[in-house]
């Protein structure tokens, strides 16, 4: 994959072109319809606001309704989230590369199943969203941190629903990558 990513014929390296967050980079080449790079919105290409939605999550969750509680429980904890225990896991073992020289920057690692799983489950949760306002405002907000308001919050969840229904109608799993 990293060879795939780092290909000059991919043109995802060209510094120059226009790049928009909260949309795909589809590459050119041999391996462009193996794969695709989405670039989150509000996030400078860091892994910290995604953390930080779980740390969110972690302090709304006990205020939301039990429907989305569940819902986002279960996306986050596939996603993002380490789980009230802390030992979410984020990578499938199996998919994709299981052997620590090769997993080297491996942050997130999900089969076509868990993401067409992971979709459905957002589809379900998406229309409540707007309903966690109230709580996140008096429990999780901390403006001028990362993801500090609702809105980034939930512009970080939709950033996360496109992924993974694109990914689900492609018949992808997804991979995220450190480096």
């Amino acid at each position: 994959m990293r060879d795939a990513w780092y290909a000059d014929e991919t043109g995802l390296w060209d510094y120059g072109a226009p790049a928009v967050a909260g949309e795909w980079k589809w590459p050119r080449g041999p391996d462009g319809a193996f794969f695709a790079v989405y670039e989150f919105r509000r996030t400078c290409g860091s892994f910290k606001a995604h953390f930080w939605a779980g740390q969110r999550w972690e302090s709304l969750r006990g205020h939301a309704d039990p429907l989305v509680r569940v819902g986002l429980d279960t996306m986050l904890l596939g996603l993002i989230w380490k789980g009230d225990d802390g030992e979410a896991q984020h990578t499938e073992p199996g998919f994709f590369c299981s052997d620590p020289g090769f997993s080297y920057g491996l942050l997130i690692a999900r089969s076509p199943d868990s993401v067409r799983e992971l979709a459905t489950t957002w589809a379900g949760v998406r229309p409540r969203l707007s309903g966690l306002c109230r709580g996140f405002v008096e429990h999780a907000a901390d403006p001028g941190r990362w993801i500090g308001d609702f809105d980034e919050f939930t512009a970080l969840l939709e950033d996360w629903g496109c992924v993974l229904t694109e990914a689900a109608r492609r018949g992808w799993g997804i991979v995220g990558l450190s480096e």
